[in-house]
């Protein structure tokens, strides 16, 4: 049976561990064996893992110390390939192969966009990002971006070949629409507006608080935001200094925020900086209509320039209240926006990655 290795830090809530979690999971069903390669054992997207994969913790504090564990990993299990996200990571599981004396391929996906991710940690942190990408990326078998920003960047970062890298857009889980689902109860008069993410500074709910103390001025609406992070304290706080505290619930983090999704009027995007937008997909899957900031580099590629969803500016309340009201008023036609989603994110984008994994690999 055909083995693959999935490499993360661990199963936290978070983009690329929901996408790993996806394909770990459409990857069992095609009867493939599935290991899966944790740092630290810990995440609350562990609970969500199919019975049949394999969970093989490192047990490194550091990830500058998991290279001699997964070279005994390899040793050990064998896998025919690994997939690995997140930098360092990917260049950590290049290094282990090389040392393992492994066959396995390795195919790497990048989420974010380096440059920026990493900007602002000194030119030092800079030149060896630089320098790690251009050595040992063009070792592994296939490289991944999410989106052709995340190529773009990737590209300039390496001084790789454009050609070397391959755009795959995030296979996203579409969750259970149910009836009850869209019956919760959000706590407040006319349009439910939702926005789902971390709450840490790139997401910029500041910005989308701002907007939304305009939007209630010119109509009733409640706001509810998925997530949990590092400014929950700041954003409570700027939620009363608002006056929009009693309209806005922070609920929290959720393994599965589908009946968020199926009961919202308007999923909004506020980001500085997306490196593909998996929540606006997961949106669209449930017909939900979505604004985003055009912010570099997934949202315009995801709505298509506007046509699938409404795009403002970057740090613009006024232009993202507005467009926050046109969209409760002049929602897109859901049966578009599934499709859309399902053009994106199918089941299509598993079968390129299993090819890239295993090609020619017969179920």
């Amino acid at each position: 049976m055909a083995r693959i290795a999935f490499l993360l830090p661990d199963l936290a809530i978070g983009g690329a561990e929901r996408v790993a979690l996806t394909l770990m999971t459409a990857f069992v069903e095609r009867g493939i064996e599935i290991d899966l390669v944790l740092v630290r054992r810990e995440g609350e997207l562990l609970a969500a893992l199919p019975s049949e994969v394999n969970v093989v913790v490192l047990g490194a504090r550091r990830l500058g110390t998991t290279v001699l564990p997964l070279i005994r990993y390899l040793r050990d299990r064998k896998p025919d390939a690994v997939q690995v996200r997140m930098w360092p990571l990917t260049l950590i599981a290049i290094v282990a192969r090389r040392l393992a004396g492994s066959a396995a391929r390795i195919v790497i996906s990048d989420d974010s966009i380096l440059s920026k991710a990493y900007g602002n940690r000194g030119p030092l942190h800079r030149l060896i990002l630089r320098a790690s990408i251009a050595l040992l990326y063009p070792r592994a078998e296939a490289r991944v971006a999410v989106s052709e920003g995340v190529a773009n960047d990737l590209t300039k970062l390496g001084r790789l070949k454009r050609k070397s890298i391959t755009v795959l857009h995030n296979p996203v889980a579409r969750g259970q629409t149910t009836e009850g689902s869209r019956k919760m109860d959000w706590s407040g008069a006319g349009p439910r507006i939702l926005a789902v993410g971390c709450l840490i500074p790139v997401k910029n709910y500041p910005l989308l608080f701002s907007a939304f103390a305009q939007l209630i001025r010119r109509r009733p609406a409640s706001l509810v935001v998925v997530g949990e992070g590092q400014q929950r304290g700041q954003l409570e706080s700027l939620a009363t200094e608002l006056g929009i505290a009693d309209r806005v619930t922070l609920v929290g983090a959720t393994t599965d925020p589908a009946p968020y999704y199926a009961s919202a009027d308007v999923l909004v995007l506020s980001s500085n900086s997306e490196g593909f937008g998996n929540v606006l997909v997961e949106a669209m899957h449930h017909g939900l209509t979505a604004v985003s900031t055009d912010c570099p580099t997934g949202p315009r590629e995801i709505l298509a320039g506007g046509r699938y969803g409404y795009l403002t500016p970057c740090n613009d309340a006024d232009a993202l209240a507005a467009a926050i009201d046109n969209a409760c008023g002049n929602p897109f036609s859901p049966d578009m926006l599934r499709a859309r989603a399902e053009e994106l994110s199918g089941p299509h984008v598993i079968d390129k990655y299993l090819e890239l994994l295993l090609p020619g690999f017969s179920s």
